[in-house]
């Protein structure tokens, strides 16, 4: 599909959803919600058809598959990078220093990996070299990225000479003098596939560098070009630069990385001011244009030569994969089996919002250029057991509209309506931080909110709509004559809220201790991703054993966590082993006594540095920390203050218990971890919204009681829906911790750990901190959420 048709495509689905939302008409809003449920997942399988490489008897690809497979399923391209050390001013040669590879690392992860969802591996190897790995295997691909990764992006602007044109000839010629301080410097430009040069005098130190640049960005009017904006610094010199142009006439050059791309004058009367800036000119194709403006958002201190490159072998064994895919397709088919068995027909229909849910899921991955990798797939796994949660609040609300008496018919509708502001509060919440956590953040990080941000909107696309739709086209055709569903929890009347004190106690001594034990283990807490280790590059000479009897002969040395691959350059082949600090002797060791037919050698050991960056780890903390700021400040114009101050205790209390629990246990945090740790988040606040919900609306009813009471028994209302979807995302997380392999058993625990904690603070937690904060300087809670309400009022009266 062409961007055009995309465009208007786009357009055209949009229409359709305000239509449907404003729409009161029940036909036009069962045939609007079937034609955007049915366009949209036509156009996600198209997205991702075919979703996998097809191959032909031979094993060779015959049609490349739309969701790309990561370094661990598929294996990739490795490159070996190295700095260039440039001369001073003095012609001295300078030393790479590790912020010089700091910052190339960086650079280079945002070229090559713009929205966080390629998954590359990118660490500094050695004191003046990077190892970059991307996915895949793609010929067109990999010319792309060799140009991200060596192009420099050193930009300068320098002042044309007044009287170029007249004095460059002469010059030539020998009848003039160079002037001081100038250069001649030849701008080529293509035109109607022909060459053109053209010889320009200017200055040899620039006027202005793009260090000052701040954003750039690919733009298409009469021909492609890049538009820059400067900082302030950047912006006012800019300016001055301009209006000297103006002023004498002349032109301003523009050089990438030593080269004129173009040498414009400036008509703009006195200089150009607000600090933006435009490249254009010399027939720029659209991907040159997109690769410049990330190229000069992302320029290169030091220059580099890729020095090696390789193609890798998958960094997971066959029966790791293996085990990932099973332990994930059992996860899918426990959720499908318990929403079917317990809600029965309900459950049915929620089974069928989930399979388009899963289609939204995919489609999205494909045009979003989502890497799938064995976490990833748990993660998708995890996100279905999730997206349960809104169909089991939509069908516990019926169950309580069909006990009060109501026609199907009135409860289909009562509850659809009553469960929409929980669904959209406790997604809106999560839809924030994915949102910041995709602005602020780089790298993994970013690309967890591409995802996040990918299954929160499917899944309330497919509760909202898709469920909806079924229900009204059911009633509607008289299919639905009565709705059953299993009822395994009754009503309660536990009184929570009445064992506060020893719940939170309980819960500030659980964190002291295992914050006194993960300061004890110190960076024994840290796996490879944050401390760097090892990478061990052996040589065969002789027949070379797979990677799987490489695994397990590692495991015999407690180095199962070592990443194993196979490298091949043009004529020779190597076995790699990134593993932790210090045991490359004792693997080197290990193997060529285990393999001797191998007759391998060591062809290399380096220290390979920590794929968690001081910048990547600095983004993700801010990002999280505006994430939560963003949660308070919703929450408290949603709800109340005390709300908002509830939701984050008892989120910072999931996430520290989880890190905590990790600790204790003895194992290791890793990138695969941030992700869990960042979906525990997720799911933390969306457990807590959905009990606020539910307080919120007893209060506003006028329900007669004590503030606490009503808490309490809002509590108990939303305990079925809180321990049904907390067994569904246990069970499948249960599958994946069991069944899934050594690879996937730290995520698992950790969404074990966090999904329990999380349950437990909704209720124990999040509800007493509410409490508790709204009573402090005798303000009243109840007051207050009528207010909110009714902004107009006087406090005093909402109180009669």
């Amino acid at each position: 599909m062409t961007p055009i048709a995309t465009f208007f495509s786009g357009l055209g689905l949009l229409a359709l959803f305000g239509w449907y939302f404003f729409t009161d008409n029940e036909r036009a809003k069962r045939i609007l919600g079937t034609v955007l449920t049915v366009l949209l997942a036509a156009f996600c399988l198209k997205a991702v058809t075919p979703p996998f490489d097809k191959k032909d008897a031979a094993g060779k690809v015959v049609a490349t598959g739309k969701i790309a497979l990561g370094l661990d399923l598929r294996g990739g391209t490795a490159f070996l990078i190295r700095l260039i050390a440039e001369p001073d001013e003095q012609g001295n040669k300078r030393e790479i220093t590790p912020t010089m590879v700091d910052q190339a690392v960086e650079v280079i992860r945002k070229r090559v990996d713009q929205l966080g969802t390629s998954e590359p591996v990118i660490a500094p190897a050695g004191t003046d070299r990077i190892l970059v790995q991307i996915p895949g295997l793609d010929p067109k691909k990999l010319e792309d990225t060799r140009e991200q990764l060596k192009k420099v992006a050193k930009l300068e602007f320098r002042l044309v000479h007044p009287e170029s044109s007249r004095l460059v000839p002469m010059i030539q010629a020998g009848q003039e003098v160079l002037p001081i301080g100038y250069v001649i410097e030849t701008m080529t430009d293509e035109r109607e596939g022909k060459t053109f040069t053209d010889k320009i005098l200017v200055k040899k130190k620039p006027d202005l560098l793009g260090d000052t640049v701040t954003r750039a960005a690919a733009y298409l009017e009469t021909e492609w070009g890049v538009s820059m904006n400067f900082n302030s610094i950047g912006a006012e010199k800019f300016f001055q630069l301009t209006k000297q142009v103006y002023e004498e006439n002349s032109r301003m050059a523009i050089l990438l990385d030593g080269k004129i791309i173009s040498a414009p004058g400036v008509k703009t009367e006195g200089g150009i001011a607000g600090g933006r800036a435009q490249i254009s000119g010399g027939n720029m194709s659209e991907k040159e244009a997109r690769n410049l403006a990330s190229a000069l958002e992302n320029p290169l201190q030091t220059p580099v030569s890729i020095e090696e490159e390789r193609t890798a072998s998958a960094s997971l064994g066959e029966d790791a994969i293996s085990s990932g895919v099973q332990a994930g397709l059992l996860g899918v088919a426990m959720t499908v089996i318990c929403v079917l068995l317990y809600y029965r027909f309900a459950g049915l229909i929620a089974n069928l919002a989930l399979a388009v849910n899963i289609v939204f899921l995919f489609g999205a991955m494909a045009a979003f250029n989502v890497v799938l990798t064995l976490p990833g797939i748990a993660g998708i796994i995890l996100t279905v057991g999730m997206a349960v949660d809104a169909n089991v609040l939509i069908f516990e609300r019926l169950r309580e509209e069909l006990a009060a008496g109501k026609s199907i018919k009135a409860a289909v509708n009562a509850a659809f309506e009553k469960a929409f502001t929980a669904i959209f509060d406790s997604n809106v919440t999560t839809l924030i931080t994915s949102i910041i956590l995709f602005w602020q953040a780089t790298g993994p990080v970013k690309g967890f909110a591409v995802t996040l941000t990918i299954g929160i909107i499917a899944s309330m696309f497919a509760a909202l709509i898709v469920t909806r739709n079924l229900f009204e086209w059911g009633l509607n055709a008289g299919w639905i004559k009565q709705i059953k569903m299993t009822n395994l929890i009754g009503a309660t009347h536990f009184d929570f809220l009445g064992k506060r004190k020893v719940a939170l106690g309980f819960s500030l001594a659980v964190i002291a201790a295992l914050a006194v034990v993960f300061a004890v283990r110190g960076e024994k807490n840290f796996g490879v991703d944050f401390k760097g280790g090892d990478r061990l590059v052996l040589e065969a000479q002789g027949p070379r054993p797979n990677d799987n009897d490489v695994r397990k002969a590692l495991e015999t040395i407690n180095q199962s966590d070592a990443v194993v691959q196979t490298e091949k350059s043009a004529n020779k082949e190597f076995l790699t082993v990134r593993s932790n600090a210090g045991s490359s002797n004792a693997i080197s060791e290990l193997l060529i006594e285990q393999f001797p037919e191998a007759k391998f050698s060591v062809a290399g050991v380096e220290r390979v540095g920590k794929l968690v960056g001081n910048e990547l780890a600095r983004n993700s903390i801010i990002a999280l920390v505006l994430g939560m700021i963003g949660i308070f400040f919703y929450v408290t114009i949603q709800f109340e203050m005390s709300f908002a101050i509830g939701a984050i205790v008892a989120l910072l209390h999931d996430v520290l218990i989880t890190v905590g629990a990790f600790a204790l246990v003895g194992r290791e945090m890793s990138l695969i971890i941030v992700g869990a740790v960042l979906t525990i988040a997720g799911y933390s606040i969306n457990d807590t919204i959905v009990v606020y919900d539910r307080i919120r609306e007893g209060i506003k009813s006028g329900r007669k009681g004590s503030v606490q009471s009503i808490m309490n028994q809002s509590v108990n209302e939303t305990l079925s829906r809180t321990i049904l979807t907390g067994g569904v995302t246990l069970l499948t997380t249960a599958g994946l911790y069991v069944f899934g392999g050594p690879v996937l058993n730290d995520f698992a625990f950790a969404i074990l750990v966090g999904v329990i904690v999380g349950t437990y603070s909704s209720v124990f937690i999040a509800a007493p901190i509410v409490l508790w904060w709204s009573g402090k300087g005798g303000r009243d809670l109840r007051a207050e959420i009528k207010q909110s309400e009714r902004p107009d009022e006087d406090p005093k009266a909402a109180t009669a």
